[in-house]
């Protein structure tokens, strides 16, 4: 039921001091349409979500919905008059104190209204209805820190459900959900659609654009720069609109791997779970990819000491290699990227030099001192070679956009030398223009080291790796040079398909 708009924005204008981060911009999202918002890191997109959802003031401009002024001074009031988000950083749509069924009706129980008295079994009963609409299955006494990464989005996402929006705001909603997780979300927002609910979906994500949108809108340094909705939906146009370029990416050209670096033999990451044997080369990077849940951050994990194998050797620059610990990984010379950086990547009360400089200290201390000009020099090369977009060195992590922050963990561990160099998930979250300076800089260091990168969207590891290996049930099922490969039988493993050879 698609009808005329419900939401209108016009003239949006937001400064933080001297910087203007909007510049007048207008946005209609029509009841029962998806209009998806592309736009580069720093473009924009959280600030405008933040003031449509009630946590920033604009500076001009107007907004409304269903024809009336719409200025919500909080999020509680934004998600009363019928504008629910769900945010790109998963922490902000749960409470890490609580178990599943609060979070799922927390925003009931603190409404205008609610009972003053707590009631378990109305709680349960409330969560249990809203888990079964959005075909949860989710144990709902679970605490949140004890739930996947991809499990807490599910719950931020059934919170936001549970409010019946008329605008739906969705920030890069799928970036830690399995397939099946995504095909849920999807048929969710299927149906809202066709119960006239207005829905902004943020994504970089070709697959999700292609499934979903009605029209696509790009943003670019504050100001809307493209509208695409003739069909079929010019994709392209859109992706060149929001970089303000052509984004023609040749194919990489897979390089050949050099003197062995690090070796896994009969390696065995989970009880039961066939062993793995893989071998990594100087100056290669090596994509392993697969769907969420099949073992690619149990792996990373296992390299990097935080977790023990279960069976199986590892040998690292030559030398026998079995970390205890992360501190024994980094010691050998192994790092690794984590996936998430908002829990164990940035320090948001730290500014980019110090968070750069954190796992080395030691490295650059002098009689126990931090070196706070060999920290600051050492920044400012990173922010140079990686295109970081700050002030300077001394920018505190929370005024950076998601993309920015990543370019910043990503940086941290490219201060020093590696032997053995991972990265799980270091594109989540980032646009395709800091995708690609991601991947140009580790190309371009790969010398001297091995990377291995862990992904779950295919065309990432096409991307950047020269070789890439599939997992399935905790283990390798598949391995594809990257030049001329079987794409057929790539997606069968990936699938799980055990007859994909």
């Amino acid at each position: 039921m698609v009808g005329d708009g419900v939401f209108r924005v016009a003239g949006l204008r937001k400064s933080f001091g001297p910087n203007q981060v909007l510049g007048g911009v207008g946005l209609e999202l029509r009841a029962g349409e998806v209009t998806v918002l592309m736009g580069a890191n720093g473009a924009g997109k959280s600030t405008l979500v933040k003031i449509v959802s009630g946590v920033y003031s604009r500076n001009a401009g107007s907004m409304t919905l269903d024809g009336r002024d719409f200025a919500p001074a909080t999020p509680a009031e934004a998600i009363r008059a019928g504008v629910v988000t769900v945010h790109q950083n998963i922490n902000d749509g749960v409470v890490a104190a609580l178990d599943v069924a609060t979070n799922l009706t927390l925003d009931r129980l603190s409404c205008a209204g609610a009972s003053l008295f707590f009631n378990p079994r109305k709680v349960r009963r409330e969560a249990r209805a809203v888990a079964e609409r959005m075909g949860l299955d989710i144990d709902l006494d679970a605490a949140i820190p004890d739930l996947s990464l991809a499990d807490r989005q599910m719950v931020a996402i059934a919170r936001a459900m549970a409010h019946e929006p008329k605008v739906l705001i969705l920030d890069e909603p799928t970036s830690s959900l399995s397939s099946a997780e995504a095909s849920r979300l999807f048929a969710l927002i299927d149906r809202l659609r066709a119960h006239g609910v207005a829905i902004l979906y943020i994504s970089h994500r070709m697959s999700d654009i292609r499934r979903l949108a009605d029209r696509i809108v790009s943003l670019r340094d504050g100001v809307i720069v493209g509208t695409f909705a003739e069909k079929p939906l010019d994709y392209q146009g859109a992706v060149d609109a929001m970089l303000g370029h052509r984004s023609d990416h040749a194919a990489i050209k897979a390089r050949p791997p050099g003197r062995t670096v690090f070796k896994a033999q009969d390696l065995v990451i989970a009880e039961g779970a066939r062993p793995i044997s893989l071998s990594l080369g100087d100056g290669e990077i090596v994509a392993v990819t697969g769907l969420v849940g099949v073992g690619k951050t149990a792996l990373a994990e296992t390299l990097f000491g935080a977790r023990r194998p279960h069976g199986g050797s590892m040998s690292l620059a030559g030398r026998p290699y079995a970390p205890a610990s992360p501190g024994q990984a980094i010691e050998a010379g192994a790092f690794l990227v984590a996936k998430d950086r908002a829990e164990s990547g940035i320090v948001r009360d730290f500014n980019i030099y110090e968070n750069m400089s954190l796992p080395f200290l030691k490295r650059i201390s002098a009689l126990g001192v931090s070196r706070r000009g060999a920290e600051r020099a050492i920044a400012r090369d990173q922010i140079r070679e990686l295109g970081i977009v700050c002030r300077s060195e001394r920018d505190d992590m929370s005024t950076l956009s998601g993309g920015n922050q990543q370019k910043v963990m990503v940086a941290r561990w490219m201060t020093q030398k590696a032997s053995l160099f991972m990265l799980d998930e270091p594109f989540q979250g980032v646009d395709i223009a800091a995708r690609r300076d991601i991947a140009a800089k580790l190309r371009a260091s790969a010398a001297g080291r091995t990377t291995l990168i862990f992904v779950t969207e295919l065309d990432e590891a096409l991307e950047t790796a020269d070789r890439i290996l599939v997992m399935s049930e905790q283990t390798i099922v598949g391995e594809h040079r990257n030049a001329g490969i079987d794409m057929e039988r790539l997606l069968a493993e990936v699938a799980g398909q055990r007859n994909a050879a």
